[in-house]
């Protein structure tokens, strides 16, 4: 049975995904009504473990708050049993990350050079190539998902992306901080990463 987390954790853990965002993107990353990531951010920010930076709509964890996002993930995973079926499947993942990482380098680059996207066939055939990365990774997410629920959110926020850039919206292939294909994939990773315990300097994916 897939193992649930608490609400309050969801967001808690989509800040600390993110590292500083607005009280909309922390919805969607913790996949929940933000009326209610809304009472959560403020009640982060009662214990001290957030701050909100006004001049910029941005929240933030606190140095305290990082130190109780460590406790509280501990009590979400729940020991080394989750992590170990997570391995396997993170492992598929990771493969499948290098070829995304090769995918997004076509996509902006082209003969060492910025892509212009003037040439719509060679779009198109990177664009195809994303489309069926997108259903190879559907499968492992739905499969991460199945051991914990959190996770199982990124699946469908990954095929909607997807689908925008299919339709001709090229920023939301590689585009940065716009919830991109690349944005959602990389909250995904560190989300694994975090779960995991994963030192990233000891993975090589820094």
């Amino acid at each position: 049975m897939s193992r649930s987390s608490d609400p309050f954790f969801r967001t808690f853990h989509a800040l600390r995904i993110k590292g500083f965002a607005k009280a909309d993107t922390i919805a969607e990353v913790a996949d929940l009504p933000q009326p209610l990531v809304d009472d959560h951010l403020t009640e982060l920010e009662r214990r001290g473990w957030a701050v909100f930076r006004e001049a910029r709509q941005l929240w933030q964890l606190t140095a305290s708050g990082c130190d109780e996002h460590l406790v509280s993930l501990g009590q979400d995973v729940g020991g080394a049993a989750l992590r170990s079926e997570l391995a396997d499947r993170y492992r598929q993942f990771l493969a499948i990350n290098e070829s995304l990482r090769s995918l997004c380098a076509e996509w902006q680059l082209r003969d060492g050079v910025a892509n212009d996207h003037t040439d719509g066939a060679y779009d198109a055939a990177v664009v195809q190539r994303l489309v069926q990365l997108d259903e190879a990774a559907a499968p492992v997410v739905t499969a991460m998902g199945d051991v914990l629920a959190r996770l199982a959110p990124y699946g469908p926020r990954l095929a909607r992306t997807c689908q925008r850039v299919v339709e001709g919206e090229r920023n939301m292939f590689t585009g940065v901080m716009c919830g991109s294909y690349h944005d959602v994939w990389m909250e995904l990773h560190e989300d694994l990463i975090l779960t995991q315990g994963i030192d990233r300097a000891v993975e090589g994916s820094i």
